[in-house]
């Protein structure tokens, strides 16, 4: 437990994104609670790799008494009341009264503070609901209950400093509670902070920052290793992914290849730049990769980049954006494996200078997911071979030839055009995906 008085919000903030650091793998959405909470979430979003918002709740006070709550008001206008709203006099007609003034004022603060862009989505991530501290307790309560609405996958409480009672209240709120501190007496959360400085709107403007942008060529985009099992195995992968991804692209690199492959991560880099996640994984192990024979095992590939599909419809930071699949050589004979046994689950696959044919005829004739298999104009060899692909998988396929490329497109400009060409493809069929769901419907489209 840290000493108290903490010496001020920052500080505060820091000790709070340590006891909050296993959620770092998960990109969770911190929702700070206006206003002296929202420069606090600031630190704990960077810290823990995630994303920053703010919870807008209101609290209803009572007739001739406002700072008495009867209730709050959420940013949908749902309203909650407690045991003191049975007491009023005039009753509903001044709880509605009462919900549309501060309704007014909470979307008054969402355009002020967001420009009127709605809220970060929450329905199946982890949140992680943020204050300086709880005094009664009122405003976490409404703030937990206006979260929890929006479906999350798990929804976390987070306080530096509380009174032990009103911490007991809102915990059966929430899935769980991270307190550093519960002094007793407790008399005010100010009382708790050396410094307990007023934060103005200004402030929060400046802690949430500008809205999410596509990233300009040269911008990194946070990443954070990952490790993915499978059976006795255990995979080490490299996740990066922009703010609010619009899908999320599982790479199967080639026969002697690895998760360090330049070229797939260049690939994985200009997707992230328009706005995908990706994730790069070893197929194999290092012992493995010796044998030259598992890096042909078509079965025992798709295996293994199956649990990486599953590893990330899991992934409670990635749960519930479209799926595509990315296959350079002996990969892309496991994406189409992977692709026809989750029919429906991915959204589209794109294979780089791949060996869709090592999948065999009759995965092939079984696909249907749409399916870019990208050729090089001096690989005839493997031009061939993808060309007897696309006829057993049509109307699913579609043969890209890049002019003048060999094998592994290190002309000019040769991988280039290899990422607009995948970038463009999950651009399509991404989109489809989410507007009909997993359905990918009749394939007409793609010829």
């Amino acid at each position: 437990m840290p000493l108290l008085p903490y010496r001020n919000r920052e500080e505060a903030a820091r000790y709070l994104s340590e006891a909050l650091s296993r959620f770092r793998g998960e990109r969770p959405v911190v929702l700070a609670i206006p206003r002296g909470a929202v420069p606090m979430g600031r630190i704990v979003a960077d810290a823990l790799d995630g994303e920053l918002d703010v919870v807008l709740v209101r609290k209803l006070g009572a007739p001739g008494n406002p700072e008495l709550a009867i209730g709050s008001v959420d940013e949908a206008g749902r309203v909650a009341l407690n045991e003191i709203a049975e007491r009023i006099g005039d009753g509903e007609a001044y709880i509605q009264r009462e919900a549309q003034r501060q309704l007014a004022l909470i979307r008054e603060r969402r355009q002020r503070y967001a420009a009127g862009q709605p809220g970060l989505e929450l329905a199946g991530r982890t949140v992680i609901v943020l204050d300086d501290g709880l005094a009664t307790g009122a405003t976490m309560v409404a703030a937990l209950r206006a979260a929890r609405s929006r479906q999350p996958a798990r929804l976390i409480c987070a306080v530096p400093v509380a009174a032990a009672d009103s911490l007991a209240e809102v915990a059966v709120l929430a899935d769980e509670v991270v307190c550093l501190a519960t002094p007793s007496p407790f008399y005010s959360v100010g009382l708790h902070y050396r410094r307990f400085d007023q934060v103005t709107d200004d402030d929060v403007v400046k802690a949430l920052g500008p809205a999410p942008a596509p990233n300009p060529a040269g911008t990194a985009v946070p990443g954070y290793p990952v490790r993915i099992a499978c059976g006795t195995v255990v995979m080490d992968g490299d996740l990066h992914s922009p703010p609010s991804p619009r899908g999320m692209i599982i790479f199967a690199h080639g026969s002697g290849s690895s998760r360090h492959s330049p070229r797939n991560r260049a690939v994985a880099e200009a997707l992230n730049r328009r706005g995908f996640a990706t994730l790069l994984f070893d197929l194999l192990t290092p012992k493995e990769d010796r044998d030259p024979s598992r890096r042909f095992d078509i079965p025992l590939l798709a295996q293994r980049l199956d649990a990486a599909v599953a590893w990330a419809q899991s992934e409670s930071a990635q749960r519930g954006i479209p799926l595509g699949l990315f296959g350079a050589s002996t990969g892309a004979g496991a994406a189409m494996v992977v692709a026809a046994a989750r029919r429906g689950e991915i959204a589209a696959v794109v294979s780089r200078g791949g060996r869709p044919d090592l999948a065999g005829r009759a995965t092939l004739t079984n696909i249907r997911t749409p399916a870019l298999l990208i050729v090089g104009g001096n690989d005839p060899e493997v031009r061939s071979l993808n060309r007897l692909a696309e006829v057993m998988m049509r109307p699913w396929a579609v043969l890209a030839t890049v002019p003048g490329a060999t094998h592994l497109f290190e002309e000019p400009g040769a991988l280039e055009q290899v990422a607009t060409l995948a970038a463009d493809w999950f651009d399509r069929w991404f989109a489809q995906d989410a507007a009909h769901g997993h359905d990918n419907g009749n394939a007409s489209g793609v010829r």
